[in-house]
């Protein structure tokens, strides 16, 4: 077996520095690494032929962070999955949602947990959230040759920093195909709903906001998207399939649960039958 002298001891490679799990992948088996290698010459991507995920983002509130997505996956105008979870902790205080190709970005996803797992256990203590992104940025980069063949993956990480000053230690980073992040403000999102969700963001974001008010934005926010955008899913009442919304906060990643999550989605539905627009915001 790879990695093992015949009497059976681990091979010298497993003893050699170093904190990163990807890289050791990569140097010692680098056929198991999903996001490495381009479609063969001559193949052409066709993205319409897998399935995408659309709109996810986050925002910063009083307690910390929160991160939501749609739940829909589409390919090409087809609906290919109603109920698709593309947001998912990575560790205590950092979360990812994710855009673009499903099956990749779910590898991304479970990749980027190992790391930081990894990392913590070979060094005894937890990277920083500047590492974290610089980390999932690097393993962004990894996928550009499959990226520029229309199979991208934008993951948006949320984190909360417990060392950090009161109030700004909710934090959320985006990433270009090419791996570059971007530590943005308050809030954002990502995907072919983003455009719409950022706007409703807009008007509806405050500093300071609530656990209840956050979620709320989030999920009109979301709603905005599924108005506008045919990939992105809104709730879906007779399924009873909702969005998922969680936080992250000095106590860690928690989820809302399906009960929570639904009332507060019927709660804004029914708002709706008032107000088809959504809430507007006070001048």
């Amino acid at each position: 077996m790879t990695g093992y002298e015949s009497d059976g001891r681990l091979g010298a490679e497993f003893f050699a520095p170093g904190s990163s799990f990807t890289e050791f992948v990569r140097a010692h088996r680098p056929e198991l690494l999903s996001l490495h290698p381009v479609l063969p010459e001559g193949v052409r991507a066709a993205p319409d032929q897998v399935p995408h995920g659309t709109t996810v983002l986050a925002l910063t509130y009083g307690d910390g962070v929160l991160i939501a997505g749609d739940r829909r996956a589409t390919m090409g105008h087809l609906i290919a999955q109603r109920d698709l979870e593309k947001v998912h902790p990575t560790d205590d205080y950092t979360a990812v949602a994710f855009a673009g190709t499903v099956g990749l970005a779910i590898d991304l996803v479970k990749l980027y947990q190992v790391e930081l797992t990894h990392f913590e256990k070979i060094e005894g203590i937890p990277m920083t959230l500047n590492a974290k992104a610089t980390r999932l940025a690097t393993m962004v980069r990894q996928n550009l040759g499959q990226a520029m063949q229309g199979l991208a993956v934008v993951p948006l990480l949320a984190g909360y920093e417990p060392s950090a000053p009161e109030g700004k230690r909710g934090r959320i980073f985006s990433f270009d195909v090419t791996g570059g992040p971007y530590e943005k403000r308050d809030f954002y999102a990502e995907g072919s709903g983003s455009p719409h969700a950022r706007g409703s963001l807009k008007k509806l974001y405050r500093p300071g906001m609530s656990r209840r008010d956050a979620a709320l934005a989030a999920l009109q926010a979301l709603y905005d998207a599924a108005d506008d955008d045919s990939a992105t899913g809104g709730p879906d009442l007779s399924r009873r399939i909702f969005p998922v919304v969680a936080v992250i906060t000095e106590d860690g990643f928690e989820r809302f649960s399906e009960q929570e999550t639904e009332d507060l989605s019927r709660e804004m539905v029914a708002q709706r039958w008032q107000q088809p627009d959504g809430p507007v915001a006070s001048l």
